[in-house]
């Protein structure tokens, strides 16, 4: 029988989510993210033989008790069951035609899947480390790519999701930003920002045919710049792609995620969309970072990078 977690007495709430999330994580099992974005976590311990540069939050295992399905947790609900499985077919410019939004995703607020352990206390946490043999393996980075993996730093962050509930989220990022991007993190967590999910994009969900609907907010990913030749930042661990869902990239008839064009009504603000004068654009300011919303030939709402490309 479905539960609305906003029913269930506080002291319970956070042992009943993270049993939910793994079932919740069944349903949504093969959902792949789109190339609009790359990256979500936990604190964990460095692999062997890979240094620490700052030490992790303690975490706790998920439960595995059996409870019955969550639909609600604070304001935000279960994703529908076929998020992720509807592919779009690609035109001739390379990308997928844009659609209205379905019903279920023009005020998008979905219950994050926990993919890494949350935060024992609640709180932020992050840490920074070289990159596990394990995580570089899942990743897109490969030996052609324009950066070394040595120079690549594997960051946990907590973060808000739309659940309100805190949860950990992972990034690939160069080693000279590690440490901003930490800071910048920390102030979102601090003023609530909600994000979706925070994932590794892997090989296999880059190269994926789109389905239109991904949400993960990611920095790493081995491409070049869409309908470019050129490396993207992305490739360099240099920049970030933050809900790109409720952030669409957008240039003429392109629109990424292709079933975000909901989203392009900037003026009807809902949970997750950046503003310009917000708290995201801020963070990222506060870092030297600048934001590809104040792009004139295009606009990447998602987007942030050092170098402003």
């Amino acid at each position: 029988m479905p539960v609305d977690i906003a029913k269930v007495p506080r002291p319970h709430r956070a042992r009943a989510v993270l049993p939910i999330a793994r079932l919740l994580l069944a349903l949504v099992a093969g959902s792949a993210t789109t190339a609009t974005a790359a990256s979500c976590g936990a604190s964990h311990a460095p692999a062997p033989g890979a240094a620490a540069i700052t030490s992790a939050a303690p975490v706790v295992a998920p439960a595995t008790s059996p409870i019955p399905s969550i639909t609600h947790v604070g304001g935000a609900t279960a994703a529908p069951t076929w998020l992720g499985t509807r592919t779009l077919s690609v035109g001739a410019n390379g990308f997928a035609t844009a659609q209205d939004t379905p019903p279920e995703l023009r005020n998008r607020s979905i219950i994050t899947v926990d993919d890494l352990p949350p935060p024992a206390d609640g709180g932020f946490h992050s840490a920074i480390q070289a990159v596990p043999a394990s995580v570089l393996a899942r990743s897109t980075w490969t030996s052609g790519c324009p950066v070394a993996a040595t120079d690549l730093r594997y960051v946990t962050v907590s973060f808000r999701g739309f659940d309100g509930l805190a949860h950990t989220g992972e990034l690939l990022v160069h080693a000279r930003a590690a440490d901003a991007l930490v800071t910048v993190f920390g102030k979102l967590f601090a003023e609530g920002y909600p994000i979706e999910r925070m994932r590794v994009t892997s090989a296999a969900e880059l190269n994926a045919p789109p389905t239109g609907d991904g949400n993960t907010t990611a920095a790493f990913a081995c491409r070049p710049v869409r309908g470019q030749t050129a490396w993207s930042q992305h490739a360099y661990g240099l920049a970030v792609d933050v809900n790109p869902f409720q952030n669409p990239y957008h240039k003429g008839d392109v629109v990424l995620p292709e079933l975000a064009t909901s989203y392009l009504e900037r003026g009807n603000m809902r949970a997750g969309m950046i503003r310009p004068d917000g708290p995201v654009v801020r963070a990222f300011a506060s870092v030297g970072w600048q934001w590809g919303g104040d792009y004139r030939s295009l606009k990447d709402f998602m987007h942030f990078s050092a170098n402003g490309g």
